[in-house]
């Protein structure tokens, strides 16, 4: 035996109706709610204008009167007293002038001292006179080529003695190493001062620095002057 449904007792048969009608009283009721205005009573606020209970009449403002303002100073003008020519009882001031006087002698330029300034004792490579010469150099005629020349040999000098750390290779160190040495009146290289990433790196660049060669020292005026160099190394694995 089969059983059939009932179409009367179907629920879905008029689900879209339910539907449309829940949904519009969900918006009416959602309208209502967003439009509906509440008025609240407040007391209403009397003055009272009237003059208040044992008080016949307002009283007038009180005046207080100020003393009047000081007169004005009056200051009289100096009197200017005109004394006689003959007269002796009176002493004249006399009030110096500032101009120059003519009467007075001037120096001759011969006679004027020229005291030259003091010579400095240290003086930055790119401003000192007479550069340090690097040797091999001392066939450069100008100061330009003395400074380039004096660069090269010392990125010479670097890559000639340059070694890279066994240890800084097994740490993977590198980085850059800025160097800072002064050349000495007397051609010497002294005052090493260097930054790096780690202690190994700055002994190789100090290493490096303490194989150069003794240089001709700079000069300022024709008198050796101690003249500062920097550098930087660069420690770089392949």
């Amino acid at each position: 035996m089969e059983f059939k449904k009932n179409p009367k007792l179907e629920l879905k048969k008029n689900s879209a109706l339910y539907f449309l009608i829940g949904l519009t009283a969900i918006l009416l009721f959602a309208y209502v709610a967003l439009e509906w205005k509440t008025f609240y009573k407040t007391p209403e606020l009397v003055q009272n204008l009237e003059t208040p209970d044992g008080i016949d009449e307002i009283l007038p403002p009180v005046l207080i009167n100020l003393p009047p303002p000081p007169p004005p100073k009056i200051i009289a003008p100096p009197v200017i007293e005109i004394i006689a020519d003959d007269d002796e009882t009176k002493v004249e001031t006399f009030i110096d002038s500032d101009d120059s006087n003519q009467d007075t002698e001037i120096m001759d330029v011969e006679d004027v001292v020229f005291v030259a300034p003091p010579i400095e004792d240290e003086v930055i490579f790119i401003k000192v006179e007479d550069p340090p010469v690097f040797p091999g150099c001392e066939n450069e005629n100008t100061k330009e080529g003395k400074r380039a020349c004096f660069q090269e040999m010392m990125q010479k000098h670097i890559r000639k003695n340059f070694r890279y750390p066994e240890m800084a290779q097994e740490m993977r160190l590198q980085g850059r190493v800025s160097i800072m040495f002064t050349i000495q009146k007397d051609g010497s290289i002294d005052e090493v001062r260097m930054r790096g990433p780690h202690e190994t790196l700055e002994k190789e660049a100090a290493r490096i620095i303490s194989k150069l060669p003794k240089m001709t020292p700079g000069k300022q005026r024709g008198n050796a002057v101690k003249v500062p160099f920097s550098i930087p190394i660069v420690f770089k694995l392949q």
